[in-house]
């Protein structure tokens, strides 16, 4: 491929990972700084969770919905729709007087998450075949490592430029990447037509939040509470519902032929486990090792520190995102799938065993985050690979939210865990811990063994062409017929004497030399 070309390309992917790392890291970014914002804000501690709350609700409505926008309407606009959202959260949140304001800010945030599935569309639209399958995974692990890293320069950030520096540096970054997109992306070249319709819209939202919202608050609530039981049955039933409106539908969002497709529900399974283990990972790391050791564990780490411990998972996940292209020509998808989730069941075990020394959790964490780098990439891959071009958008977007579901339960049954051994003083017990990372390495375990359902097809090969896809390297569904009908006028003119076949079919017989080659002994 001549410079004129892979320049165009590697500037893509620059300004792709650049916005999707930024929307990745706002996933993680505040956690540290929480008590910072809620005192600085005068606010309780209920509304401050909500910050973290609001943009995961925000994200896991919006995502499918955009996402499905970029398929229909062209992934070019709404990508730059989608910064544009987190430029004006960001500019909001950083000059908010009340959390009310805040919220708000964390909600426009929110809506950028569909930046994931249009950078997967924009890729696949854009890229040549055999190199479609390494740039997908190398963007898995830039926004898997931005996910991490946000936990890892919270502490610097807010030590030196203050707490609203986590607001006011991503509005900078993403505004100057949004100039870069409107200026390098390309509109996609074509578009499937139709329009969104507003009732599946609606549903999916509503069943989304419905889930959520218990699922992050349930502890504070009562897991037995009436809200949080009303709520898992409100969405429970608007999920039956928009299940019935979409497969009824002749323009779904999300298309429910596609979701039963083998190689998509059960990557889909393994996205919600590993969902579930990262984002507790991620989440209650930096608070065991932050526990004062006069509760019979932890180390009294600082809030940097506590960053550092998990830096070798980010560290992981970028090397394991970069060999995934590799090991998925060697293994396949469902071998490396397998090996990943294993790896992160290992990780996971690794600090129910050793968990007296900081290397010792930090070496647990590179290991479970060298898994996560390789199955990122990969179940993104096999997405990818498994759906028409037209649906690349939605189709990741759901499989964005699953794991954003996944991560939400694991977090709360980590929680749920951990805080039932709580004492008098309302601190949990190192028993309590042990017993939640145990629950990680079984999320790790399960994932392992969902893998195993993956269908174990490798990628297509390139083709002669280097920009055929996948798609036309297969015969499509007209060909096919075209070569049926084919065999099937040979196979009367077989029937024929030699000097009675009619000349319109002689081509035909082109189709079926055999039958040619016994026509003519006759």
């Amino acid at each position: 491929m001549s410079t004129t070309i892979r320049r165009p390309l590697t500037l893509i992917f620059l300004i792709l990972a650049i916005a999707s790392a930024a929307m990745s890291m706002l996933q993680s970014l505040l956690n540290p700084a929480l008590p910072l914002i809620q005192q600085e804000l005068h606010t309780t501690q209920t509304a401050t969770t909500w910050i973290l709350t609001a943009w995961a609700l925000s994200a896991a409505a919006s995502t499918p919905l955009v996402g499905r926008m970029g398929d229909l309407f062209g992934k070019k606009r709404t990508i730059l729709f989608a910064l544009g959202a987190i430029v004006a959260g960001s500019i909001l949140a950083t000059f908010a007087p009340s959390i009310g304001l805040l919220l708000a800010g964390r909600v426009l945030q929110g809506l950028g998450g569909a930046v994931f599935p249009l950078a997967f569309g924009l890729i696949r639209e854009n890229f040549p075949a055999a190199r479609v399958a390494g740039a997908v995974g190398i963007m898995s692990s830039v926004i898997a490592v931005g996910g991490g890293l946000g936990s890892v320069l919270a502490g610097p950030i807010v030590d030196a430029l203050g707490w609203r520096a986590l607001f006011w540096l991503p509005a900078a970054v993403v505004a100057v990447v949004a100039i870069g997109a409107a200026f390098v992306l390309p509109e996609s070249a074509s578009r499937p037509g139709g329009r969104l319709r507003p009732l599946g819209a609606v549903l999916l939202a509503g069943w989304l939040v419905a889930l959520l919202l218990p699922l992050s608050n349930g502890s504070r609530w009562g897991w037995a509470s009436p809200l949080t039981i009303g709520l898992f049955v409100l969405a429970a039933l608007l999920m039956l519902v928009w299940i019935r409106v979409e497969a009824t539908s002749p323009t779904p969002i999300v298309d429910m032929k596609m979701m039963r497709l083998p190689a998509v529900w059960t990557t889909n399974l393994v996205a919600f486990l590993f969902g579930a283990g990262m984002f507790a990972m991620i989440t209650f790391v930096p608070q065991y090792v932050q526990t004062s050791p006069a509760q019979g564990y932890g180390f009294g780490a600082s809030v940097t520190l506590a960053g550092l411990v998990i830096l070798p998972m980010t560290v992981g996940m970028a090397v394991g995102g970069a060999f995934s292209a590799p090991l998925t020509r060697l293994l396949g998808y469902r071998i490396q799938l397998m090996t990943a989730s294993a790896m992160g069941a290992i990780g996971s075990a690794l600090i129910v065993i050793e968990h007296f020394a900081l290397w010792q959790i930090a070496l647990a964490c590179g290991i479970y985050g060298l898994g996560l780098g390789i199955a990122y990439a990969a179940l993104t891959n096999v997405i990818v690979n498994a759906v028409p071009a037209h649906q690349t958008g939605v189709a990741t977007g759901m499989n964005t939210n699953i794991r954003t579901v996944g991560g939400a339960v694991g977090t709360a049954v980590f929680g749920a865990i951990v805080t039932s051994t709580a004492g008098v003083a309302g601190l949990p017990t190192a028993a309590g811990y042990t017993g939640a990372f145990v629950f990680i390495t079984i999320t790790g375990i399960a994932a392992t063994a969902a893998a195993a359902l993956i269908p174990g097809r490798r990628p297509a090969r390139e083709a002669s062409d280097p920009k055929t896809t996948v798609e036309t390297a297969a015969p499509t569904h007209a060909e096919a017929l075209e070569a049926e009908a084919s065999v099937v006028i040979a196979t009367a003119g077989a029937a024929l004497p030699a000097d009675e076949i009619p000349a319109d079919i002689e081509p035909d017989l082109d189709a079926a030399p055999a039958l040619r080659d016994g026509i003519s002994a006759r």
